[in-house]
């Protein structure tokens, strides 16, 4: 493995006709998009006919050039290229399953994006500056300095009106690659705290959702009073927003805290493989399970291990590891009763606490399946 490719995010801060510029694109990627999309559905309606990305590229060359369309030229041509691509891979998760039929974009969506390649290095950073194809160059307030080659840009506008960038890097792989510390450990993820792990350690669940809720609540009906159209509802909505983004930057930052933790104080790492969507249907525990965010944890886990160089080990969902005494390998199936979070084993007396024992078997089985493979 010589080459690495992941994303660095930057906040950025354009200038009035900077920001005039973005939304001109943001606009132009939606109508590429939403006009491409009508085409493939009425070719396909009227002549059976699957059109596919190229057909869509020539006929977009062809689109540029005609008068109602001239506006179009004034977009960074390749962020409507990836508009097409965009497009083009919406059908093929479509079309395998992956995901529902291609959707026209509003243009009242509060967040916007558009993706740009880098070509010719039109896409460059210097000093405190990052250099965009239509746009030049932009503030940026840089964490941390990329070393690599830049592939392409996704700009985005969020909700409350704040600029980031998205740089898809290509990297050495041996620049990339960090140490860990050796350890072993299994995780029993939770709701009353966020998990367990084999070693005895409780993070407890920050809760977030729940701590801001009384004041999204607030904003929320202080949007829904506002008159449609009005300055107060556009106010109104933008404050919901931060409420919003405020949740998700601190869940954010502890997900991403506790992934970190994990993949650098250990070589083994068991988790389970939980179905998270399907749990999500609960409708006593989803809101409480949305808000743990588990899934964002394990996405973070798996892309983290590898930079780590971890083995991460997902456990079967059906392996009983609440119900299995982790001293004698005795069953018990009364733990099945979730009200239940200390029991001590029938066969050998071994004391437990529920969750550290759940991992503690986790970790077991996660170097089993390594053993065996």
């Amino acid at each position: 493995m010589e080459d690495y490719v992941r994303g660095y995010k930057y906040r950025i801060y354009p200038t009035q006709e900077q920001e005039a510029k973005f939304n001109q694109m943001f606009g132009n990627a939606r109508v590429v998009f939403n006009y491409f999309l009508g085409v493939r559905q009425r070719a396909w309606k009227e002549e059976q006919r699957s059109v596919g990305y190229s057909e869509t590229s020539r006929l977009l060359t062809e689109l540029k050039r005609s008068p109602a369309f001239v506006w179009l030229n004034l977009s960074d041509s390749m962020s409507l290229q990836e508009s097409l691509r965009d497009l083009n891979n919406g059908f093929q998760l479509f079309f395998t399953g992956k995901a529902k039929y291609p959707k026209f974009k509003s243009k009242h969506n509060a967040k916007k994006s558009y993706r740009t390649r880098n070509q010719k290095n039109g896409i460059r950073i210097k000093e405190n500056k990052l250099h965009l194809p239509k746009v030049g160059w932009v503030k940026i307030k840089l964490s941390r300095i990329p070393d690599g080659v830049i592939l392409n840009a996704t700009i985005s506008k969020t909700p409350t009106g704040k600029y980031f960038v998205s740089l898809c890097v290509r990297e050495d792989w041996n620049n990339v690659l960090k140490r860990n510390n050796g350890g072993e450990v299994g995780v029993d993820v939770g709701i009353k705290s966020f998990y367990v792990d084999s070693n005895g350690n409780v993070v407890e669940n920050p809760r977030t959702f729940t701590k801001f809720q009384r004041k999204l609540g607030r904003a929320q009906r202080r949007h829904a009073r506002r008159k449609d159209g009005s300055r107060r509802k556009q106010k109104a909505r933008v404050a919901v927003a931060i409420v919003h983004e405020k949740i998700a930057n601190i869940r954010r930052d502890f997900l991403h805290k506790e992934s970190t933790k994990l993949v650098s104080e250990n070589q083994v790492i068991g988790i389970e493989d939980l179905n998270v969507a399907g749990m999500l249907r609960n409708h006593k525990l989803a809101k409480h399970i949305a808000d743990v965010s588990w899934s964002s944890f394990f996405q973070m886990l798996k892309y983290k291990s590898v930079l780590y160089g971890c083995d991460l080990v997902q456990v079967d969902r059906f392996y009983a590891s609440s119900q299995t005494c982790s001293n004698c390998g005795e069953k018990n199936p009364k733990v099945k009763d979730l009200d239940i979070r200390e029991w001590d084993c029938p066969h050998c007396g071994t004391h437990h606490d529920r969750d550290r024992n759940a991992a503690i078997n986790i970790l077991r089985k996660a170097k089993e399946i390594l053993a065996a493979s």
